[in-house]
């Protein structure tokens, strides 16, 4: 079950949002998701009691990006244990609810194998829910640190390619502190060369359909101080063509052995088009996204969303009149193609940033080497 919390004008958020966090009030153990979908309208809080409640608020996109679904998973794996519900029927439950994002299931898989170890172990309902809840607190701190390195290693790889600094970085969808423990993946960098007096200007892709770009980057840039501009994204090519864009920087939902890079629809064709232009395409995000299983792009399952998202528009009290709850803007009956992701083969990628380190150019044998040598950093 999901309750919401609406946060007055008397109690503001600092600049560090809490995207998720844990509570353990009287009646039970909850979730705490700052619901996304009400951004930048309002700050929203959907307070999930168990794993399907969970489940909805991913599918909704309530909760969203590759590393926080990461977290998410492994706190819903915590919260069915808690709150004595079937573990592994929870956990399948999250890990399909959006199949493309591998972060879900590494997180579920993660907090789940430390429930199962624990109940073998010891026998214990209790304990067994304490160390699942133990593996999704250490994930989410880890991910807060490989956060500041991933923007570490980001700016070092953004100034040997363009020494002077003075960046103009366009950016896709939304990669902030509101998919992340920290602050975020692509955009982490894009902060970091911020506030060390480097960025002249962030462009941010609007991000069709639900406006990701638009709703979410330019709120965080706005709160950060960034200086930034919103674009449609069918006006990116006349901004390359104009010289206007040094670096494309974006994240992942999941990285192929080879190097292939399944991110939001659209990130493709900024691809092509950085090529063409000549200007860098950089990926930033978490080892953990680097997915060994999946040999190519071919092989990614990317998740079809539903046509009402193309059809119709949604806005914060505005009346509604859509079968999806939003504003028509196609005749009624249009079908609608609406992938949520596409992939770009990794010739097209510059260098994939990760807390470990930059690989360029993108091999499969220098992904393996750079997975490897994470495992050694995280088993020593």
């Amino acid at each position: 079950m999901a309750d919401q919390q609406a946060r007055t004008d008397g109690d503001k958020r600092p600049t560090e949002i809490p995207v998720i966090r844990w509570e353990e009030p009287p009646e039970g153990p909850v979730l705490m998701l700052l619901d996304q979908t009400r951004l930048p309208a309002e700050e929203v809080e959907l307070v999930c009691t168990d794993a399907p409640a969970l489940v909805e608020a991913i599918r909704t996109l309530a909760v969203r990006g590759a590393p926080l679904l990461g977290i998410a998973g492994a706190y819903g794996v915590a919260l069915a244990a808690a709150r004595g519900f079937d573990v592994a029927e929870a956990a399948r439950a999250l890990e399909g609810a959006r199949p493309t994002a591998v972060n879900l299931s590494v997180g579920v898989r993660r907090a789940e194998a430390a429930h199962q170890a624990a109940l073998a172990q010891t026998g214990d309902a209790t304990e067994a829910a304490a160390a699942a809840l133990a593996a999704a607190q250490s994930l989410h701190r880890e991910d807060a640190e490989g956060s500041d390195r991933m923007a570490a290693h980001g700016l070092a790889f953004l100034d040997e390619l363009l020494p002077g600094g003075g960046h103009r970085i366009l950016t896709h969808c939304n990669t902030g502190s509101l998919v992340s423990g920290g602050k975020g993946t692509a955009f982490a960098v894009a902060f970091a060369a911020h506030r060390e007096g480097r960025l002249r200007r962030l462009w941010v892709d609007e991000t069709r359909p639900l406006l990701q770009g638009a709703r979410l980057t330019a709120y965080e840039a706005a709160r950060s101080g960034m200086a930034y501009t919103l674009l449609t994204d069918n006006a990116a090519g006349s901004l390359f063509a104009a010289g206007e864009v040094d670096a494309v920087l974006i994240g992942a939902d999941r990285i192929a052995a080879d190097g292939s890079v399944a991110n939001k629809v659209g990130s493709y064709p900024l691809a092509v088009l950085a090529r063409y232009h000549h200007v860098p395409f950089i990926v930033v995000a978490p080892v953990t996204t680097v997915d060994p299983g999946t040999p190519d792009g071919a092989s990614i399952e990317v998740e079809q969303r539903p046509g009402f998202e193309v059809t119709e528009v949604t806005a914060p009290q505005v009346p509604v009149t859509g079968a999806g709850g939003g504003i028509p803007v196609a005749p009624l009956g249009t079908q609608a193609y609406n992938p949520a992701f596409d992939v770009t083969p990794p010739e097209l990628v510059t260098a994939i940033v990760t807390e470990e380190g930059a690989v360029s150019p993108v091999t499969a044998e220098a992904l393996a080497e750079l997975c490897a040598r994470s495992r050694q950093v995280t088993i020593s």
